[in-house]
């Protein structure tokens, strides 16, 4: 009965054929991270940035760079290091010997799909030119506006372990990324396809041949669906209630904002859309809760002297709610 309910509303069927391209793509290069790899995808249909945390050689910074050439669009990557400056991020007026006016030179900020690799090896100043860029889409120089094209996502990589000549980032600019994906060391099995695939320089030979498979224009029209997609009001309310939870457990010094609530209604149904749906389901709800959450709260000093993570709280706090059906 539930199924006759929901028949497909939606023709899915050619943002499907691009999301298993896309996954094929990468699938083929980044050996067993296809939950890293679903994602990024989520990311790039729910219009959001996603924060890449792993220690040094899982494919972080690969990862983000076949994503963006997965797509017909502007790449830019900025390195930061703690000597970097806002605007060498953002830009900077230039004087014009030949004019006598001074012309804005954009910097790599301005493109699609933005890598900022190592974003925590930068000072908060540095930091603190990506707020206004992440959350409203534009940058404001001198008093001048400008806009960003669309799409417009920030791919940032982190290593959780180094701490020597790093910062950490503000709750501000954590709150501004969609997700925080961790990507854990491969299997066995795993590390062997990785051996054998650079082993017979398959990876490289992959690598080149990478060729867009979406682009502007088909990103945008499946953003348009994907709002459009379907939640019931019940789903709605458990959504209110995780999030709520969050705000009352004993166990968190910081509980998640109305920011969070809405991330997880978008990115819920991009993950639906993913899995060729036209409508949430509370699963999808559950699998993206973790990824949304998990940057946004504090744990409190009790629980982080117990060994515990962000993750396992919301874990705890998803169990605790009954879950509608």
């Amino acid at each position: 009965m539930e199924q006759e309910q929901f028949n497909p509303r939606t023709d899915l069927s050619a943002l499907n054929e691009a999301v298993n391209q896309i996954r094929n793509v990468l699938g083929n290069i980044i050996i067993g991270q296809k939950q890293v790899i679903d994602f990024l995808i989520v990311g790039l249909l729910a219009d959001g940035h996603i924060l890449i945390e792993g220690v040094p050689g899982v494919a972080k910074t690969l990862s983000a760079k076949l994503l963006a050439k997965s797509i017909a669009a502007q790449f830019s990557r900025v390195q930061f290091t703690p000597d970097l400056m806002p605007s060498d991020v953002l830009g900077t007026p230039i004087f014009n010997t030949k004019t006598g006016d001074f012309e804005f030179r954009k910097g790599p900020i301005f493109g699609n799909i933005i890598l900022v690799d190592e974003i925590n090896r930068a000072p908060a100043k540095t930091q603190s030119a990506l707020f206004e860029v992440m959350e409203e889409r534009q940058v404001t120089i001198d008093g001048e506006t400008y806009l960003m094209d669309e799409p417009f996502m920030v791919l940032a990589t982190q290593n959780p372990i180094e701490q020597e000549g790093t910062y950490r980032l503000p709750e501000a600019q954590l709150d501004r990324f969609l997700f925080k994906i961790e990507v854990k060391y491969p299997s066995l099995e795993e590390e062997t396809a990785i051996l054998t695939a650079q082993h017979t320089l398959v990876n490289k030979t992959l690598l080149n041949d990478v060729k867009p498979v979406l682009s502007v224009a088909q990103i945008q029209e499946a953003r348009a669906i994907i709002r459009n997609l379907f939640v019931e009001p019940k789903l709605l309310e458990f959504i209110a209630k995780i999030v709520h939870e969050t705000r009352n457990s004993p166990s968190l010094y910081l509980g998640a904002s109305p920011r969070a609530s809405l991330a997880i209604v978008h990115s819920a149904k991009a993950f639906a859309a993913i899995q060729d749906r036209d409508f949430v389901t509370p699963d999808d709800i559950i699998a993206v809760a973790g990824p949304v959450l998990a940057h946004r709260i504090l744990l409190s000093p009790e629980k982080e002297m117990e060994g515990l993570t962000t993750s396992d709280i919301v874990n705890q706090i998803i169990k605790k709610i009954e879950v509608p059906r």
